[in-house]
């Protein structure tokens, strides 16, 4: 059967010969390479295929969603604690940024598997479904099928460590890091041993019991270096998941 209008390569007769038609000797005919976008049988398999995808990356956007409240629950009962009572000293901050942080590691390492499998997703949808929608063959053309392919046999990370890191620090926990130095230097303040006045009276503050004063404001000072510089890093140079409000946006209103 032949498909016009598609690239072909010559098949001999005998090959594809059975009881009910005898091969005609020397006589080649063409077979489409490509097979129709209406087959219902490719059809019904990608749409499995865009399905099962689909479902995979949702359970790992539940798992992103799992280490963030993990990082907020945290957060809130610590600051809770250490604002009920007086007793209780600043110091209790430095786990609390310790704890969000393993938590940062964690979610950044599970949003490199979702992301893996979200491009899958997005070529299905940019390559398959769209051409579907809009009935357009020609929009089938590329190298998509082949790159599915080789990331089903061999799975590889879209992005690095860092940007995994920066993605969810832009998301989610620049916010966190923010309220707990906040909470951290609203403590010192309340539950100073001696009026805070002056900046030396402060930096004074910050020593507790054999911790001196500048390991404090070092811990304080580097993870909020830190934490704006890979945020503003990792933001500049990369995109998020989706765009802004762009000119097709107009489209859209009902």
């Amino acid at each position: 059967m032949d498909y016009p209008g598609k690239a072909s390569y010559p098949v001999n007769d005998s090959a594809v010969a059975t009881e009910n038609t005898p091969p005609e000797s020397n006589t080649e005919r063409t077979v489409s390479l490509q097979r129709s976008i209406y087959d219902p049988g490719y059809v019904n398999a990608m749409s499995h295929f865009y399905r099962g995808e689909l479902g995979r990356i949702m359970v790992w956007r539940q798992r992103l969603d799992i280490t963030t409240n993990w990082a907020i629950t945290s957060s809130t009962a610590i600051i809770t604690i250490a604002f009920s009572n007086r007793e209780v000293p600043h110091i209790v901050f430095f786990f609390n940024l310790a704890i969000v942080w393993v938590m940062l590691w964690i979610e950044a390492r599970r949003y490199r598997f979702y992301d893996a499998f979200r491009a899958r997703v997005r070529m299905l949808e940019a390559h398959f479904l769209v051409p579907m929608v809009m009935e357009n063959r020609q929009m089938l053309q590329g190298e998509w099928k082949k790159l599915v392919c080789e990331d089903l046999i061999l799975p590889r990370f879209k992005i690095g460590k860092l940007e995994a890191v920066g993605r969810r620090l832009k998301r989610n926990y620049i916010f966190i890091f923010v309220l707990i130095m906040v909470a951290w230097v609203t403590k010192i303040f309340l539950h100073a041993t001696e009026p805070i006045d002056t900046f030396a009276s402060f930096y004074r503050s910050l020593s507790l019991g054999h911790i001196p004063s500048w390991l404090v404001a070092f811990i304080f000072g580097a993870t909020f270096v830190v934490v704006i510089g890979i945020t503003v890093y990792v933001g500049k140079k990369t995109t998020g998941e989706i765009s802004e409000f762009g000119a097709h946006r107009s489209l859209w209103r009902l």
